[in-house]
């Protein structure tokens, strides 16, 4: 089945009788018994949800995967994650992460005696140079978030299965409509559902999918454990999402190219990163994995001033964090996303006073550029 038909239909499986079209929110948290030691495949809504259900299995058939577990935030989702692992276990992760992720690992992943060492993967040298006896995964943001580097997943992906690792893909930037990862031999993919999943600012999730069975044994049990599954309302809000997902993602992209070339001209930009611009440094890995760029940009302004001016004098676009929904959305890394990153981290990184990231929605595109403008003109 096509994918844009997948994202509508999703699951097989009919939940009610009825002929509602839309799939029900089953707003129960438990379910009764018909018999004693009989169940209806249903019984605490931790564990599982008709609506929930529905949701996982669109998923799972959007990545190519066996398994997709739905949970009530991105960060809730990377949190269950870590419990996979024990004290001691040593992970490789991509130095370039969203500012959650890194804290999430430095603060608690850390207290409960994992070890983390942040690399460029996309080096692959720099990944084998970093692998120890305790190494147990490599975790890979791509594109990373906020420069925008790009990791070959397949030849990361070999490197893994040689040595027995997990490869973990954070896959929220690209989405399954433009990135694949299981497809490039993967074992667990990331989504922030909040993001381009959903496309409407409306609502937190997070999504683990996985490429098989035993991955989905380990995790479903942390999952009913630990408890941090998505409520069957924000499920029905995920699947009404991603039925628009194909258009609205394609849409953003569109707009994005022409914004990163008109911000390529200007005078004030000293640099874009936007993986679809030819001159990216990972241009050819992006052209060979996916089959989009997506519509996320960074970029370096002349200086403090003109990135201060141009967030206080946007009118369309709005200064918030977050990405990927209807509204084109402008963040400071520096003071929101990467805040609790340590300065001299964030200076090594060039994550600075002048580094803006812009999340493109579905604004008209010519509206969103004369927004930019107007607001570096008076900056």
């Amino acid at each position: 089945m096509n994918f844009d038909t997948l994202c509508i239909h999703g699951s097989e499986v009919k939940y009610d009788r009825t002929g509602a079209v839309s799939v029900p929110i089953f707003q129960s948290s438990t379910f009764v018994h018909p018999g004693v030691g009989q169940s209806t495949g249903y019984d605490y809504s931790r564990v599982q949800n008709p609506t929930r259900e529905h949701l996982e299995r669109t998923l799972t058939r959007l990545e190519n995967g066996v398994d997709a577990l739905a949970f009530s935030s991105g960060m809730a989702a990377l949190t269950a994650l870590m419990e996979l692992f024990s004290p001691g276990d040593h992970i490789i992760a991509s130095d370039d992460l969203y500012g959650g992720s890194r804290r999430l690992f430095d603060n608690i992943s850390g207290k409960n005696g994992l070890e983390f060492d942040f690399v460029n993967t996309s080096d692959i040298d720099k990944i084998e140079e970093s692998i120890r006896t305790e190494t147990k995964a490599v975790f890979v943001e791509t594109p990373t978030n906020p420069l925008m580097q790009v990791t070959d997943i397949a030849e990361v992906s070999q490197l893994c299965k040689e040595l027995g690792l997990l490869l973990i893909v954070d896959n929220t930037f690209l989405t399954p409509y433009f990135q694949r990862p299981l497809d490039m031999g993967a074992d667990i993919v990331l989504h922030s559902g909040t993001k381009y999943l959903c496309g409407h600012n409306d609502t937190l999730a997070g999504f683990l999918v996985v490429s098989d069975l035993g991955l989905s044994e380990r995790l479903r049990f942390i999952y009913k454990t630990t408890g941090a599954c998505l409520s069957p309302f924000d499920s029905w809000l995920l699947i009404r999402g991603l039925k628009t997902l194909p258009i609205r993602i394609q849409r953003q992209q569109e707009s994005a190219i022409k914004i990163a070339q008109w911000l390529c001209g200007h005078e004030k930009v000293r640099a874009v990163h936007y993986v679809g611009l030819p001159s990216h440094p990972n241009y050819g890995v992006s052209v060979r994995q996916a089959s989009g760029f997506g519509a996320m940009i960074s970029f370096e302004l002349d200086s403090e001033r003109t990135a201060l001016g141009l967030l206080e004098n946007v009118k369309i676009i709005q200064y918030a964090e977050s990405l990927g929904g209807a509204e084109s959305l402008i963040t400071y890394p520096m003071h929101q996303t990467h805040a609790d990153l340590p300065p001299e981290l964030r200076k090594l990184k060039g994550i600075n006073e002048t580094l803006l990231r812009l999340s493109v929605g579905l604004e008209c595109t010519e509206d969103l550029i004369a927004d930019l403008e107007q607001a570096m003109e008076v900056s």
